[in-house]
């Protein structure tokens, strides 16, 4: 794969199943956006640890530059002014209960990620309206949605959810995580 070629969630499937990782693809990546959105810093580069991931095998120099791309990309997503960055959740014309559930996935990974790139000082200087998205967060990941015979209207709810999601990770990376230093590959 070419050095400026974008990475997209097949990519990270692959990764995945290669590396014997317990995560899927949506709290994979709700993970380093949430790690990113924090201010997390990246250990000599490295995505998986930072993320506390342990791959089996450690991935090679090409899933390494790999990750290191789709970091590099999610930061620059994260920062875009058009505000075009979403989750990567199920797609589309996948079954209602499989979106709803990669949302829920996407949501843990995030909160996750942010606990593990925040400090308690990013904690402690959360204004009450990030705090009240973590809060929302926190009950859309431990939620199990209940999907009855109004397909319509759950597919709505679903859409005004996961726009709720996307939002929220863009208030935080805004209020938390572009206070720092993206290019900044150690914690000091």
């Amino acid at each position: 794969m070419p050095a400026n070629q974008t990475v997209d969630p097949e990519d990270i499937a692959e990764l995945i199943e290669r590396c014997k990782l317990s995560t899927s693809v949506s709290e994979f990546h709700g993970s380093l956006v949430g790690y990113i959105s924090a201010g997390g810093r990246f250990p000599h580069g490295s995505v998986l640890e930072a993320l506390q991931l342990e791959p089996d095998p450690t991935p090679g120099a090409d899933d390494q530059a790999m990750l290191g791309r789709l970091r590099h990309q999610t930061e620059m997503w994260l920062a875009d002014t058009d505000l075009t960055f979403g989750p990567w959740l199920p797609e589309e014309d996948a079954p209602l209960a499989a979106r709803a559930e990669g949302l829920t996935d996407w949501t843990r990974g995030f909160l996750g990620g942010f606990g593990l790139g925040g400090t308690p000082e990013t904690a402690r200087s959360l204004s009450e309206d990030a705090r009240e998205v973590l809060k929302d967060m926190a009950t859309i990941a431990s939620s199990e949605f209940e999907l009855g015979e109004d397909v319509e209207g759950d597919e709505d709810s679903l859409t005004e959810i996961e726009e709720f999601v996307r939002v929220g990770a863009l208030l935080l990376h805004a209020e938390v995580g572009s206070r720092h230093e993206p290019a900044s590959d150690t914690r000091h």
